[in-house]
């Protein structure tokens, strides 16, 4: 399942690029320190205990939250300054799936995946929009699912047409949740080959948060791993985990399944 080297990382553009991030709340410092690029065409796998401030970074990435300290750049655009409509048009670039999959339960799946569409692309016409449910409907191989509710998809399922729903607008960025929270193995490992379909088809750059190491292996490009408000390490998997810091074999032995 070893990850497929097809596609082409272009390390002259980085379409997320951080430096001297800092974020606390009140008296707990979640983020301390941050440098960090992610390149166009890369996957980059964010790895870290509970609570040690992955989300907080995906937040201040897309403008949910404001740094304390520090910069943050987004395809070219330095995230905190953007004004509500600036950033409105930021975030249609950056696809986010959400660890919940966060679909509408009472919309079937043709209705989940419209919706986006119908909301930010009004000029389009009824005949494009199912052009464009279908596009993405194929690309997560759920094609036979469209007129099914929300609960009548298994847990995998559901996260496929997560995936679909945030591949709708065609974003550049993606930002994956946990994409293998709560699945068995054998339904993981779909979601792991779609992640990488996706970077391939869709030529995205995809930031993955994760605990889930089998996924973050076979995934990413490289990895960065989160202890104590900074990056410990950046590299290949080999090179983060071929150690001898405790806190990285720790955090290996625990996390990791063959």
């Amino acid at each position: 399942m070893d990850k497929l080297q097809q596609h082409t990382i272009d390390r002259d553009e980085s379409v997320i690029k951080i430096r001297g991030l800092h974020k606390s709340f009140g008296d707990l410092q979640v983020l301390n320190g941050i440098d960090f690029t992610l390149y166009k065409g890369e996957n980059v796998a964010i790895l870290g205990k509970s609570g040690t401030g992955k989300s907080v970074l995906i937040k201040i990435i897309v403008g949910l939250l404001q740094p304390d300290q520090g910069e943050v750049f987004a395809l070219g655009k330095q995230v905190h300054k953007l004004n509500p409509k600036e950033l409105d048009a930021l975030r249609l670039r950056i696809g986010f799936s959400f660890q919940s999959s966060a679909l509408y339960d009472g919309l079937n799946v043709y209705q989940n995946l419209a919706f986006p569409l119908l909301m930010n692309l009004k000029n389009l016409t009824k005949k494009e929009v199912s052009i464009e449910v279908e596009r993405v409907l194929d690309a997560v191989s759920l094609k036979d699912k469209m007129k099914q509710m929300p609960s009548e998809l298994s847990g995998g399922q559901r996260k496929r047409i997560g995936i679909a729903r945030t591949l709708i607008l065609k974003p550049e960025i993606m930002l994956y949740d946990e994409p293998t929270a709560g699945l068995d193995p054998i339904t993981s490992t779909e979601i792991i080959e779609l992640i990488n379909e996706v970077q391939h088809q869709f030529n995205t750059s995809s930031i993955i948060i994760t605990h889930d190491l089998t996924c973050a292996k076979n995934t990413s490009d490289r990895i960065a791993m989160l202890l104590d408000g900074k990056f410990a390490k950046v590299g290949t998997f080999e090179e983060v985990f071929n150690t001898e810091d405790s806190h990285l074999k720790e955090f290996y032995n625990y996390n990791f399944i063959q």
